[in-house]
């Protein structure tokens, strides 16, 4: 009993993938799931607001006026909205069929045509402040194109500014969330499947049946934890293949490096669903739990959603305890800016003092909990 014995490590091992192999549920989890989320939700998230119902007043009806109407519904993120009998631009925002109207006073055309200053006012729907930010982030380049289209010259400017985006030149917002959504649904499996397995172990009395051996503690964590790791690792794969070939995102990093970060979360997860499961006992209680770990804190505070630099001082300290939130910055990192370990030393060395930490503390209360 001195020491490490890695054959009865590997024994509880290869008894566990014995039960993986009969439970087709548990495969299912472990390999569809996966690709199944991210293939739903890489679809449905989309940050960029496109189809924004516009209601317009036009009281001018000169050239200027329909001109300045097509640039705004030419640009791609307008769409003209059904008019209704009776309701103008205000009511049609006050009854959600619009989100925002556009006001053309009398003599928009004929000013412009006089080299007058003109104006045209534009409302807004803020009752959804995320939505009207992305519509204002629209209007300058809106603006830009009506200076020279309605005035018939370039508009004059002390200087030029040309804008290019870095690493996502097409500010394609799935190169953003596939990545981030991918560690999310990675870590929130590692911790069902570890917490649900071995909790299921406790309530059929098997795992007081393997207390009973002469297995040392640290054994028969390492057994189990193993195989569901591989697993996870086998869904990372066909996260991998999902996310290059489905929504065509780049990898431009290192894959060895990026193996280094999954495994890195992939034991701080599986270990934090066996410091659960040991907590519990309970498949239910698990699940619960699991889910309420593992899910909301890396959809919320782990920068997937919300910036971690615009959180509130408390909360900013708050993600530094989180695996989520650095596993996001190096698989981000790795896959659309190609960083190399030297540009990640911060996430990987949080990365890995976690999962240390999470693991001793999972193996010492399941040493406790025998004692």
């Amino acid at each position: 009993m001195n020491g490490f014995d890695f054959h009865r490590a590997y024994s509880i091992a290869r008894k566990e993938v014995m039960h993986i192999l009969r439970d087709p549920f548990t495969l299912g989890i472990a390999l569809g799931l996966p690709v199944l989320l991210v293939s739903f939700f890489g679809y449905a998230i989309d940050f960029e607001v496109r189809e924004i119902q516009l209601s317009v007043s036009d009281l001018d009806s000169g050239p200027a006026a329909r001109r300045l109407k097509e640039i705004f519904l030419s640009s791609g993120y307008f769409h003209p909205a059904e008019p209704v009998p009776g309701l103008g631009p205000v009511a049609m925002l006050d009854s959600g069929r619009a989100s925002a109207a556009l006001f053309l006073e009398p003599g928009f055309s004929k000013k412009i045509k006089g080299g007058s200053r003109v104006e045209a006012q534009f409302v807004l729907d803020g009752s959804d402040n995320s939505k009207a930010a992305a519509i204002m982030g629209y209007l300058p380049g809106i603006q830009r194109a009506a200076l020279g289209k309605l005035a018939g010259l370039p508009p004059r400017e002390p200087f030029a500014a040309e804008t290019r985006f870095l690493y996502n030149p097409e500010l394609n917002s799935r190169w953003f969330t596939v990545p981030g959504l991918a560690a999310i649904i990675i870590g929130l499996l590692a911790i069902l499947l570890t917490a649900l397995t071995v909790a299921r172990e406790w309530e059929n009395g098997s795992m007081e049946l393997l207390l009973s051996t002469p297995v040392r503690p640290l054994e028969i964590v390492m057994g189990k934890l193993a195989p569901y790791g591989a697993l996870v690792l086998a869904g990372v794969a066909f996260v991998y293949l999902v996310s290059r070939l489905v929504f065509g995102v780049p990898f431009e990093g290192s894959h060895l490096l990026y193996l280094a970060a999954c495994l890195l979360f992939i034991t701080a997860a599986l270990s934090q669903g066996l410091l659960i499961s040991v907590l519990t006992r309970q498949q239910q209680v698990a699940m619960q739990f699991s889910m309420m770990s593992g899910l909301l804190p890396s959809m919320l505070l782990s920068g997937f959603i919300f910036p971690v630099e615009s959180m509130p001082e408390f909360f900013r300290y708050l993600t530094m305890l989180l695996p989520p939130r650095w596993f996001m910055a190096a698989a981000r990192g790795i896959t659309l800016k190609g960083a190399d370990l030297a540009e990640l030393a911060v996430p990987f060395l949080a990365l890995g003092l976690l999962s240390a930490a999470m693991l001793a503390l999972a193996i010492k209360k399941f040493k406790t909990d025998l004692e």
